[in-house]
Parts: C-alpha cells; sequence; structure tokens
C-alpha cells in the first residue's frame, strides 16, 4: 500500500490519455468524413 497512490495515479493518467486521443481521433474524422466524396468512401 505504500506506492498505492502512485499506481493509481499511472492508471488515471494512462486511461485519461487514451480516452482523450480516442476522442480526438473521432472527432478528426467526423471532420474529414465531411469533406470526402462518395468516391471516397467505399464502404457507404
Amino acid at each position: 500500500m505504500k506506492h498505492a497512490s502512485f499506481i493509481i495515479g499511472s492508471w488515471v493518467l494512462t486511461a485519461g490519455s487514451v480516452l482523450t486521443y480516442a476522442v480526438w481521433i473521432l472527432r478528426r474524422g467526423r471532420a474529414l468524413a465531411q469533406h470526402a466524396t462518395r468516391e471516397e468512401m467505399p464502404w457507404t
């Protein structure tokens, strides 16, 4: 229990970083998709 705050802090920092990156990627993808043509989106 001596290092619990360091371990918990590391997990929180890592999870926060991953979540922030995921949100950024999704927002960037949506912004780029608005400028794409139908030919550039074969999955639709």
